[in-house]
């Protein structure tokens, strides 16, 4: 690991604290975070506001402890599922110790920016705009590309990052340690997430319905774990519902003679297999509750915090 990644005035003192990773959907603030761990805690797709949830992402240096809190895309909500969504992500901001703002700068901005840079006006934690997705951008581009974004929230440092390629992704991250406060470090050294394995399973499983199923039907769909157990033969078996809204969206996601749902189950079980290093015995149902998303009552259920009205 380079040097240039803990140098401050103290490089006696060990960093440690909280970064938000905040933007609209499918910026990839998932895919950063997963990058900077080396593992997939946080799933990805395609398809906007595949995070719902806060997921903490925490990588352990020599001097020092970066806690990455990945959030749900801010955006124009439509139901109360996406009201708790972008509540999470508004609390990401006030309780950060630094805030960094991800963008797909690919694009000039878009009517969510201007929303986010009106929420971080004023933020009490340092600002970093990280200017993603610079690979798709030709380098004459960039320098007129980034003063869009600086213009949002004039003064702010913003640095260009490739995600997935790789690009600035050490300048960032030292730029981001630099800002830390002083602290010992939160967790432990061998600690990476906050998220049991029954989480991430359940998160897994909805990630193959992301990938496989169309329209408007995964964003309908939740993942409950019912039963997440190691047999005496090392086999975990692991029984888990898919949540809909109507049946139409059932039929969907089992697909003729339920071969879309044996697709998820088999790609899934990859996933899991690897995540928890042991076989899986991976068993999938589909039940529907009508209008989930817009019952505070089903979400609390299912673990959500709906906002006060």
């Amino acid at each position: 690991m380079s040097e240039q990644r803990f140098q401050n005035d103290n490089p006696s003192a060990y960093r440690a604290g909280f970064v938000s990773v905040i933007g609209r959907p499918n910026v990839g603030k998932s895919t950063l975070m997963n990058a900077y761990l080396g593992q997939k805690i946080s799933i990805v797709s395609p398809k906007p506001q595949t995070t719902r949830r806060r997921v903490l992402g925490i990588l352990t240096m020599p001097h020092a402890q970066i806690i990455f809190v990945d959030t749900p895309g801010i955006h124009t909500p439509l139901h109360r599922l996406g009201e708790t969504m972008v509540e999470t992500a508004r609390q990401a901001i006030l309780d950060a110790d630094v805030l960094l703002w991800l963008v797909d700068a690919a694009q000039s901005p878009t009517e969510e920016d201007r929303q986010i840079a009106q929420l971080v006006q004023q933020p009490e934690a340092p600002l970093i705009i990280g200017l993603n997705k610079c690979d798709l951008l030709p380098e004459a581009e960039r320098p007129a590309r980034a003063a869009e974004f600086a213009a949002l929230r004039p003064g702010t440092e913003t640095i260009w990052v490739s995600a997935t390629r790789g690009e600035n992704r050490d300048l960032l991250l030292a730029r981001l340690i630099d800002l830390l406060p002083e602290n010992p470090p939160f967790y432990p050294e061998d600690q990476i997430t906050d998220q049991t394995e029954r989480a991430i399973a359940a998160e897994l499983i909805r990630e193959q319905v992301l990938l496989r199923a169309r329209q408007e039907v995964p964003h309908a769909v939740e993942v409950v774990i019912d039963e997440f157990t190691t047999r005496p033969t090392g086999m975990t078996y692991i029984h888990a519902t898919l949540i809909v809204e109507r049946e139409s969206q059932k039929g969907i996601v089992l697909g003729h003679e339920g071969k879309l749902l044996k697709a998820i189950g088999q790609a899934a079980r990859r996933e899991i297999e690897a995540l928890i290093e042991t076989p899986v015995y991976l068993e999938l149902w589909v039940k529907v509750r009508p209008k989930w998303r817009r019952k505070d009552e089903e979400l609390r259920r299912l673990g959500y915090k709906p906002p006060r009205r």
